[in-house]
């Protein structure tokens, strides 16, 4: 499911957020999720993208950096149920997938 981003080329890079880039994963079904230490902002940020259709900033601290591969998990689920264009139920899996984004930004706020 989830790969380096770019066969891991940007590992040891500066991320966005001015830190340096520890963790960059890719999920085959089109999500994007980084994590950098000593970012600008906190001491781990993540930075989540779920292509076309979220982005969403997490600032960690040491404490909490342990949750990333829970917060790959829950990336992952709202990735496997994003539907297709020409699926004939597209609109209802769409609401899910809606309440899934919502759900994921409230637990990882």
């Amino acid at each position: 499911m989830w790969r380096p981003f770019d066969d891991g080329v940007t590992v040891g890079r500066l991320a966005s957020e001015g830190g340096i880039i520890v963790r960059d994963e890719e999920h085959e079904l089109g999500a994007r999720v980084t994590l950098e230490q000593r970012s600008s902002n906190a001491p781990w940020t993540v930075t989540y993208g779920g292509y076309g259709w979220f982005f969403h900033m997490r600032f960690l601290g040491s404490e909490t950096v342990g949750e990333f591969p829970t917060m790959l998990d829950a990336m992952a689920a709202i990735s496997d149920i994003i539907p297709g264009s020409d699926e004939p139920d597209a609109d209802a899996k769409v609401a899910a997938v809606t309440e899934g984004i919502h759900e994921f930004v409230s637990r990882f706020p």
